[in-house]
């Protein structure tokens, strides 16, 4: 999820614990909902991720579909992000402005902190003319870190800013992400929003995750929460490899 998507700041990362418990039992990995993990995706390994949000007082909403790659090794990760949404005022339904996004594992993922800075390229898919998009290219910075707190505490921070014609808007983030087991968590998020106009936000966003994995190796990690004050936020990823340790396909996925 990219910036460009209502409350949500950024693409997801890599795990928010990278500890597994079992060969067919891995732990919840890079599932948070507004906040982004420092954690590029592993080789062989890819990420589709949907979030659906609604707001409380309208008939608005906002769909997002991202998907992750890593480019060769967990150093380099490529993604992209698709943006369906339904507009207040005027009613408008249809694309938004999408964004491809590169992010850079600069300390890895398995440290205890890991910081990985992502760069990402605005499109202007959605249609200026209806309200569903800026209708100019834009570009967005952002850098999140994750710090292992402890056995079952994760904590992660991000800052960025995100920059089209006459808009500037910057976004300070942050988590806590409680593991109370490996395939059920529980998190609660922060994230404020200033735009160059002087337009302000800051919503705090309490939820919870939860896994199921499969023998073959796929993990569906479904998840819910509340943002206060502004409406349900419902997540879903599908994470799988591609592509076996050797580089062999796998044939299970």
């Amino acid at each position: 999820m990219t910036g460009i998507a209502w409350l949500s700041v950024s693409p997801p990362g890599r795990p928010a614990v990278a500890q597994s418990v079992g060969a067919q039992s891995p732990a919840i990995g890079d599932n948070s909902f507004l906040i982004e993990e420092a954690y590029n995706q592993e080789r062989g390994v890819v990420q589709h991720i949907s979030a659906w949000q609604r707001t409380l007082r309208s008939a608005a909403w906002a769909f997002t579909f991202t998907q992750e790659w890593p480019l060769g090794t967990q150093t380099h990760q490529l993604s992209y992000t698709i943006l369906l949404q339904r507009t207040e005022s005027p009613s408008r339904t249809g694309l938004g402005d999408a964004a491809v996004n590169y992010r850079y594992q600069l300390r890895a993922a398995d440290a205890r902190v890991a910081i990985a800075p992502r760069v990402s390229m605005i499109l202007p898919t959605g249609s200026s003319a209806r309200g569903l998009g800026t209708g100019h290219v834009g570009a967005q910075l952002n850098v999140p870190v994750s710090v292992l707190l402890g056995p079952s505490l994760v904590s992660h921070w991000n800052a960025g800013v995100t920059a089209v014609p006459r808009t500037t808007t910057y976004n300070l983030g942050a988590s806590v992400i409680w593991l109370a087991r490996p395939t059920f968590n529980v998190l609660v998020e922060v994230v404020w929003t200033a735009q160059s106009d002087g337009t302000e936000s800051f919503v705090v966003n309490p939820g919870i995750r939860w896994a199921h994995n499969f023998a073959s190796g796929l993990q569906i990690v479904p998840g819910i929460a509340f943002p206060i004050d502004v409406g349900p936020f419902l997540y879903l990823s599908f994470e799988h490899r591609f592509r076996g340790p050797r580089g062999v396909v796998n044939s299970n996925n």
